[in-house]
């Protein structure tokens, strides 16, 4: 496949860390230091799948095609309001789509795992011009009274148009069954017969546990991409990374031994937007003309699960 369109859209609410202040007990400097981060983008009035739709527009737009010609879309999400339909059956009917569609969860590394089903499916010969979209509010996972972890997120979606090509070089998923250091879970509707014991709980995150597997899953699946592609760390234009924290990024940096010219970001604006968070990120890069026919970009996200996804692409547009 090849990347030829791309999407973005945000809730218009920005929080700054100043204004967290308000109500936490923490400061502009502390969340600074820890994360990189000074404003998030957060949902108010807006719906996630209207700005899901939006972002799919925008890509579909991007790429010179109607919604017409998509034959298949694939949404990457955690949780949204609906349980059922999915959400990419919401996008579909916004946007005007007429094509199958399917959700899939992977946590943070979703959009990576939606390119590569993507991929696989063009290969297949079952569709040829795919939507990908990941649209998240990680903003209602958390306690916003717990200042270690509300902090870190913001909302968004990204999209992505993708059709026959030859430009993913090599792609790589992980899964690694590890839901004690990250996990959100929810009660669903009581029944007559439920006697177990359940409880609604906020996310949880052992934030150093995170921090360390993060590191070490994307350096290792950075390095085994570029060994299977033959490739140097600088053959590399850009490393579009999922955007968790500064600090992640620059250690990822570090252990590749590359300045940070190569690591584009902009968790400082957005926060950690999930899956969403490489898709907005592709295509800031796009629409602000640093993308070049021939330029080879590595993704690599990683999440709950514990999930990893990483791929290797030539950017053709």
């Amino acid at each position: 496949m090849k990347i030829i369109g791309t999407g973005r859209a945000n809730p218009a609410k920005i929080v700054t860390n100043a204004m967290l202040e308000e109500f936490l007990d923490t400061s502009d400097e502390w969340i600074r230091e820890r994360t990189g981060m000074t404003e998030r983008h957060v949902i108010s009035n807006e719906k996630l799948e209207d700005l899901a739709a939006e972002a799919a527009r925008k890509a579909i737009e991007d790429a010179g095609i109607t919604p017409e010609d998509i034959d298949y879309i694939i949404c990457s999400n955690v949780v949204n309001e609906y349980i059922t339909p999915g959400l990419s059956c919401i996008i579909q009917g916004a946007i005007g789509a007429k094509c199958a569609c399917v959700d899939v969860n992977a946590a943070c590394s979703g959009f990576i795992y939606a390119l590569d089903m993507a991929d696989d499916r063009i290969k297949s010969g079952k569709a040829k011009t795919i939507l990908v979209v990941a649209a998240e509010e990680p903003t209602r996972m958390v306690d916003w009274k717990d200042r270690s972890i509300c902090v870190l997120f913001g909302d968004g979606a990204g999209a992505a148009v993708v059709t026959e090509g030859d430009a993913l070089i090599c792609s790589r998923l992980t899964t690694v069954s590890k839901t004690e250091c990250l996990h959100y879970v929810r009660t669903l509707e009581p029944t007559p017969y439920i006697t177990k014991q359940e409880e609604s709980k906020p996310m949880f995150m052992n934030g150093r546990e995170v921090f360390k597997t993060a590191v070490l899953s994307s350096s290792r699946d950075i390095r085994t991409l570029l060994d299977k592609a033959g490739l140097q760390p600088g053959d590399i234009k850009y490393y579009i990374l999922h955007q968790a924290n500064m600090r992640i990024i620059e250690s990822i940096c570090g252990q590749l031994k590359l300045d940070m010219s190569h690591f584009p970001t902009n968790v400082a604006h957005y926060g950690n937007t999930s899956s969403a968070s490489v898709a907005i990120l592709l295509d800031e890069l796009n629409r602000d003309g640093k993308l070049h026919k021939g330029d080879k970009l590595l993704l690599s996200a990683f999440g709950a699960g514990f999930t990893t996804g990483a791929c290797i692409i030539e950017w053709t547009k």
